[in-house]
């Protein structure tokens, strides 16, 4: 199967779909299938890439983010209904949007470039945020793609200025008797006045009401977001925190990220720029974000540092994987890829590695990193924050696996790494994408490849 890197992660899910009812437990040798084609869907090409996809798992429907486009497909890749979102006149220096004041910027054509598609299940929509505007949001209604609404008129409602399609993530907290929440983690472009990397926003069952996308908590001194201090970006200018990766599990929300960090090489007296990989949790319901922990994550294999965060998936272990790992067939496992070393985040080496990480694994070193500070022991260790070398307060209380943090000792950094599982590498054609799945109760992953390549 041969692929362009933008048709990528659409044809992953698809192809997934087309061979999970036909694969074999691992380990047989089964005869090999006559050649089956692929089925191939092709947007408008003077339009650019496709930029983001999700199926709705109740009809199979495929709703694919493109530039100044959202369509919607059937399950075998027929277009059923286009949405246009662009282009049009607007800015990028323009804050707040000229839609809301005017901006004495020039206006051109511009492009509105997908960064976000989320299908909130429980009203029934699609939330579609673009890069037009500084980063506006629209809900679309599943069937037809009718505009339900188009927050634009609060601060708020302007989640970034970056216009790459994979510098937004969010994830959807769902609740049966209240609203939901929308956790929104994005990189900021240098405005960390203008833009929280991580916050919580209210999903209102009306998308034309006041309070959409509002912060769940916000006063004068305390907000459900995390901003980046602005003295930050004197020590690295170009800091911005880059989300891979996010989702929910038990009583938390976890993101995947790339960020750059000042270090000093052995024996050298200078510091140099490199890049880390951390998960950061959140508590679902910390409405201060007093709950930030993050925790540098890697691989190793033979002496080899992967240390780039491409791509990951959670996925559940399996009966056959829990075992060699010591879990249960129901724990969350996180499958990663990673480039090789630290230092390039653009111009990523070919060599890669898939690995593993039991996230139980991952929330016990976070434990035990906040037992040791509430006892008072080391500092909070983050490197973003500027005056990081301050140190943690001691108090007396129990924390356990569901600790949620106080208005002290947050957020807070994990200063040694944890190492994932090396399970495949691949030294010429970089790994760039993962799913995941259980299979009579094997763990089955697909990866894509550099070239376009998938293998199982």
């Amino acid at each position: 199967l041969i692929m362009s890197p933008a048709m990528w992660k659409w044809t992953c899910l698809v192809s997934h779909l087309l061979l999970s009812t036909t694969v074999s437990p691992l380990g047989r040798q089964q005869p090999p299938h006559p050649k089956r084609s692929f089925i191939t869907f092709t947007g408008d090409q003077a339009e650019g890439n496709f930029n983001h996809l999700v199926v709705d798992e109740r009809t199979g429907h495929i709703y694919l983010g493109a530039v100044n486009r959202i369509y919607k497909l059937s399950s075998d890749l027929k277009v059923l209904v286009t949405h246009q979102t662009g282009p049009d006149e607007d800015n990028p220096k323009c804050y707040p949007p000229r839609i809301v004041q005017t901006c004495n910027e020039p206006l051109t054509p511009t492009n509105n470039i997908n960064k976000m598609l989320l299908i909130d299940y429980k009203e029934n929509r699609l939330i579609a945020c673009g890069s037009l505007y500084q980063g506006i949001c629209k809900l679309l209604r599943l069937d037809d793609l009718f505009k339900l609404g188009e927050p634009f008129h609060k601060k708020e409602h302007y989640l970034s200025g970056v216009n790459e399609s994979g510098s937004v993530f969010g994830v959807i907290v769902s609740y049966s008797n209240m609203d939901d929440k929308l956790f929104i983690a994005t990189a900021v472009d240098g405005k960390p006045e203008y833009f929280p990397t991580i916050s919580s926003r209210k999903l209102t069952k009306n998308s034309e009401a006041d309070g959409m996308f509002a912060y769940v908590f916000h006063d004068e001194f305390v907000a459900s977001m995390i901003k980046i201090p602005s003295d930050t970006f004197t020590i690295i200018p170009d800091f911005d925190i880059y989300y891979i990766y996010g989702f929910s599990s038990g009583n938390f929300v976890y993101f995947l990220t790339l960020q750059p960090e000042m270090i000093s090489p052995p024996g050298s007296t200078t510091k140099e720029q490199v890049y880390t990989s951390k998960l950061v949790r959140l508590c679902k319901e910390d409405t201060a974000f007093n709950s930030y922990v993050e925790v540098p994550i890697g691989c190793e294999k033979n002496g080899v540092e992967y240390r780039l965060l491409q791509a990951a998936y959670l996925s559940k272990a399996g009966a056959i994987l829990a075992r060699s790992l010591g879990v249960g067939p129901e724990d969350d496992i996180l499958f990663t890829v990673f480039s090789k070393g630290q230092k390039r985040k653009m111009k990523s080496l070919d060599e890669s590695a898939l690995c593993i990480f039991v996230l139980k694994k991952i929330n016990d070193r976070i434990k035990d990193r906040l037992q040791s500070c509430y006892r008072g022991e080391g500092t909070l260790d983050l490197a973003w924050l500027k005056v990081k070398d301050i140190p943690c307060s001691s108090a007396l209380l129990t924390i356990d696996d569901n600790f949620c943090g106080l208005d002290m000792n947050a957020p807070l950094g994990v200063s040694s790494m944890v190492r994932g599982l090396p399970i495949f590498t691949e030294d010429g054609d970089r790994m760039t994408s993962v799913i995941a799945y259980v299979y009579k109760n094997h763990s089955l992953a697909f990866v894509g490849t550099k070239s376009g390549k998938l293998k199982k």
